[in-house]
């Protein structure tokens, strides 16, 4: 039997006090949308139909990757109501899995238990969970012998059924056969005046199908987000997820309730991380790296015993191993720094090449540049890449010096072994081992009279 995922994600979320369609709130720096298709995506061969409504354009544009059959709910009439928007979509021999876009941590192997409850599409399966405070949920009601019966909403619930703790999640999987046949049924006459899911328990149990219940791992799984609140506790429980997993791999978090991973980070052995750090997109720390305090990672490879300084930035770049970085340094998209370089505070690299040895310690920019080994760039200096409308580049070679507060005017070219005067400005080749002399002629002025406040 084939599967079909059903997500509802057309609401509003006016508890998010937002523009923004409350499924397309980051949690993780993702969508939680997106997390419930990643996890539904990972049961094999299941065709994902995703109900939108409110900014339904919002989540079409943001929300890529994912082979998803989007349905229309115009109108906000109740669950029942949405997931009959995606049904003529869905094979009707499919088992149907109902999934919630702001539900962001439901686990995948979670969902396939519960799917393996329905018995190829014989029963119904719902995922419950037991709440010490259940208020407002849908208590599950079960008879004498302890099968389910119902689910009664809590508006709709008797002060005796209220004591219940047993509660739905509203995640449940059921045949395609019995959804088309159940939801045309279904009545708003109810304290919401909404058409709710939850209806067809009854109903099943009508017609003498199983009602089968599971219960999550972790009772995270299927917390949903209704304000800014929730969303929070549930991005601190993703990010002590991933700072365990960390742990477990041989990492050292100096705290790991200070961290987060808004991505994929891969480690080798012996690696250290400091409070504060962010790691973005894909991220690689080989063996021996250490970060140090407030640093900010994204898509980049950090090479073996290289030491990153507090509060540096590192962009779609390549750190070869044992580098310095830091501390207050930027590395933009295209940097590139080889074994035993070295950029320190409040240095700027952008798409350039820092050669095996060579140094960029202090306030310095080099954008657009390729730097041979052993070079020594002096505090201050930069490289004048850009005129406004085109950039160009600065080649400077193997064991050439840098005098502080220079600016290398590209395109221009100096040589191996080759000197630049501090407070230089060089418009043209230096070769090979010159001296180049490029400033004003100092004049001093005796009996000099300073000026004076009138």
């Amino acid at each position: 039997m084939t599967l079909a995922v059903v997500t509802l994600a057309a609401g509003k979320g006016s508890r998010m006090k937002s523009d923004l369609p409350k499924v397309l709130h980051p949690l993780a720096g993702q969508p939680m949308l997106a997390h419930v298709l990643a996890s539904a995506a990972q049961l094999g061969e299941a065709k994902q139909h995703v109900v939108i409504g409110h900014g339904a354009e919002k989540v079409r544009e943001q929300i890529r990757g994912f082979d998803v059959s989007w349905a229309m709910q115009t109108e906000q009439k109740g669950t029942g109501h949405a997931v009959a928007q995606a049904m003529p979509e869905v094979d009707s021999e499919a088992t149907v899995l109902v999934l919630y876009g702001d539900v962001p941590l439901i686990q995948t192997d979670t969902l396939q238990k519960l799917l393996d409850e329905t018995h190829q599409g014989q029963n119904l399966a719902l995922l419950t969970v037991e709440l010490a405070d259940p208020s407002g949920y849908g208590r599950i009601v079960r008879d004498a012998a302890d099968n389910i019966q119902a689910i009664v909403e809590h508006k709709d619930a008797t002060a005796e059924q209220h004591q219940i703790r047993e509660v739905n999640t509203g995640i449940l999987a059921v045949s395609a056969r019995l959804l088309n046949e159940w939801l045309p049924k279904l009545s708003a006459n109810n304290a919401q005046g909404e058409y709710y899911l939850t209806d067809i328990i009854a109903m099943a149990v009508d017609h003498g199908v199983a009602v089968r219940a599971i219960h999550p791992h972790n009772e995270y799984e299927v917390q949903g987000v209704n304000d800014r609140l929730q969303l929070a506790e549930l991005e601190r429980v993703f990010q002590r997820q991933q700072a365990d997993e960390l742990m477990r791999q041989g990492v050292s978090l100096a705290d790991p309730a200070r961290i987060d991973i808004r991505g994929s980070l891969t480690v080798g052995a012996d690696v250290r991380i400091d409070v504060g750090c962010v790691f973005e997109g894909d991220v690689t720390l080989a063996d021996g790296v250490h970060i140090g305090p407030y640093c900010v990672i994204k898509n980049a490879v950090v090479g073996a015993a290289t030491q990153v300084e507090s509060h540096s930035l590192i962009d779609q770049a390549n750190v070869a191993a044992d580098c310095t970085v830091g501390p207050f340094a930027r590395l933009r998209p295209g940097a590139e720094l080889a074994d035993g370089a070295k950029v320190g505070n409040f240095c700027e690299v952008k798409k350039a090449v820092i050669g095996p040895g060579s140094k960029v310690n202090h306030l310095t920019y080099i954008g657009d540049a390729e730097i041979g080994a052993n070079a020594n760039i002096g505090a201050g200096t930069i490289t004048c890449n850009y005129d406004g409308v085109n950039k160009f580049k600065t080649e400077i070679g193997d064991n050439a010096f840098i005098g502080s507060n220079s600016s290398l005017v590209a395109p221009v070219k100096v040589g191996a072994d080759a000197t630049v005067a501090a407070g230089s400005v060089v418009t043209k080749e230096v070769a090979d081992g010159e001296l180049a002399v490029a400033r004003g002629k100092q004049r001093n002025v005796s009996g000099w009279q300073r000026p004076v406040k009138k």
